[in-house]
């Protein structure tokens, strides 16, 4: 992309254009053949993501590889990976880093990096050092048996997501659990279930002044102090080094995190790996980040057939960019998966929904989708008539796997729970694809609803850590080609300022024992609906 070049002054955006006047018609008799089914197949690290069901064919996927070549996608995902800094905006005060969560699965090979990474993989070893030897003495103690995360945003999202996803390979005698919400009824329904004996609290904020984290911090301690126990002895901080809470006087250990590390990119660190490790087992932690690490190499694959994350984020800007969808529904077809669509809307809504590109200028075009999604077959029942027969189209991302976790299924009418869940994958994708003719307009379903597939064998530790990163350098990819900060999440900050001017006049309030909403300059008219 040349200097100064917007997304959509390049010479492929207009080719995508014109091409986008008269996409592909999926319903048309003759199109969806077992020709381009084969064709429109991509494949590796055990997962084929197969596309045909996308209003798109050979021009529009070569439109689409010159799109990538054209705006550098693979050289900035290089530099990415390597160090370099990517979370910046041009002559604007910003934070201006590196954006280097590959390097926290990045020791599983002697391969030469550049020198940022290497020093941040070597951060990251020295800490997955720390946390073996500290599970190893707490292993010796037999003490812990729960474990609860206090965190908020990617601090807490990810790693939920990924542990119920793995929930099926947990240590026996080992549960996790998860405090966010400031709101006092969701951390007073998580304490009052457990052994506080036997229970760890991860406490997570990388600057040490989280406002929510920080409540619910002393909201454990009060816990704890109201059974007669010391909460040091209960309490591991996850937090930048240097910051308030790295404070060895108040927590059991302390694990670091960096600030070239965003929260929603932080699974694969101390972040999501404390947790992890204590209810999956070391080795089954290891590899999770083994798949993630396998699939942030592929991701630099300069094929864009075999680069999986790649092919999707292009699949993705065409029906953003060229065929005007606002929004992508992601559906997996497994309960392990539950939350996964949560921490995917956070990753890719604070990531790329930016309004200003990395030059600081307004963009003309629309950047990232909404998100949302649950599990298949539920969504059947519920939110599918919309998407099938709706007036809006919802492009769908389908995750699915061939065999179960647990392995235990039954036959009934002849064939197994896992197969009936397939055949409903199978069936919706083919049906939003291809829809159906019908005399009565009550059973005419129009088609065209673009959908793909992502399918793998089995949800485990190793695809679970593909899978995760399949989605972080999709998102990258993407505000790679649109060339916006996907990195910063500027967006967050305005509410926060104003929460904490609202909290100044409670105290105030607090303090003069009378809610007198005429004292209250900010926000008088809400307070004075107050109870």
């Amino acid at each position: 992309m040349a200097e100064g070049m917007s997304f959509d002054q390049l010479k492929s955006y207009s080719r995508l254009e014109q091409i986008a006047a008269n996409p592909v018609d999926l319903t048309q008799e003759g199109v969806m053949t077992p020709k381009r089914i084969d064709s429109m197949m991509a494949e590796g690290l055990g997962m084929k993501l197969f596309y045909s069901t996308e209003r798109v064919d050979e021009e529009v996927m070569e439109a689409l590889f010159e799109l990538a070549a054209e705006t550098h996608a693979l050289k900035k995902m290089e530099e990415m990976q390597n160090g370099e800094i990517v979370n910046f905006i041009h002559g604007f005060p910003s934070e201006n880093r590196p954006a280097l969560h590959t390097a926290m699965r990045d020791f599983f090979d002697n391969r030469k990096m550049a020198p940022a990474a290497k020093e941040a993989t070597e951060l990251a070893y020295a800490e997955m050092e720390k946390l073996k030897d500290f599970l190893a003495k707490i292993e010796t103690q037999n003490r812990f048996t729960d474990i609860v995360q206090v965190g908020i945003g990617g601090s807490q999202l990810g790693p939920q997501a990924i542990y119920l996803a793995l929930q099926a390979y947990q240590k026996p005698g080992r549960r996790a659990h998860f405090i966010s919400n400031v709101d006092p009824d969701d951390g007073a329904k998580i304490m009052h279930g457990l052994d506080l004996a036997k229970t760890l609290f991860v406490i997570v904020s990388k600057s040490g002044g989280t406002l929510e984290t920080l409540t619910n911090q002393d909201f454990v301690k009060e816990h704890y102090k109201r059974a007669g126990l010391d909460p040091k002895h209960h309490l591991i901080a996850v937090t930048g080094k240097g910051s308030p809470m790295d404070d060895p006087n108040q927590y059991l250990a302390s694990f670091y995190m960096w600030d070239y590390i965003g929260g929603r990119y932080s699974v694969t660190s101390m972040v999501g790996g404390v947790l992890l490790a204590f209810t999956l087992g070391m080795d089954r932690f290891l590899d999770f980040l083994r798949g993630a690490h396998a699939m942030d190499r592929l991701a630099l694959n300069k094929d864009p057939v075999k680069n999986l994350p790649l092919l999707s984020a292009l699949l993705g800007i065409w029906n953003r960019n060229f065929l005007h969808h606002p929004t992508v529904a992601i559906i997996p077809y497994s309960e392990a998966l539950s939350r996964f669509p949560a921490h995917l809307q956070q990753l890719d809504m604070e990531s790329n929904g930016k309004r200003i590109d990395k030059n600081g200028k307004p963009v003309e075009f629309e950047t990232g989708p909404i998100i949302w999604g649950e599990p298949g077959t539920n969504g059947q029942h519920s939110f599918f008539q919309l998407l099938h027969q709706g007036t809006t189209i919802v492009p769908m991302e389908i995750i699915g796997f061939c065999e179960s976790q647990w392995r235990e299924d039954v036959i009934y009418k002849g064939t197994s729970s896992q197969e009936k869940l397939i055949a409903n994958l199978l069936a919706q994708s083919l049906g939003l694809a291809t829809g159906q003719a019908n005399e009565n307009p009550n059973k005419f379903f129009p088609g065209n609803r673009p959908n793909r597939i992502l399918l793998a064998n089995r949800l485990d530790p190793f695809t679970m850590g593909a899978l995760l990163a399949y989605y972080e350098h999709k998102v990258a990819f993407q505000g790679f080609i649109w060339n916006v900060n996907s990195f910063d999440q500027e967006g967050v900050q305005l509410g926060k300022v104003l929460a904490l001017k609202f909290t100044d006049q409670f105290a105030l309030l607090r303090q003069r024992k009378t809610p007198d909403p005429k004292s209250f300059p900010l926000g008088h008219a809400f307070m004075r609906h107050l109870p």
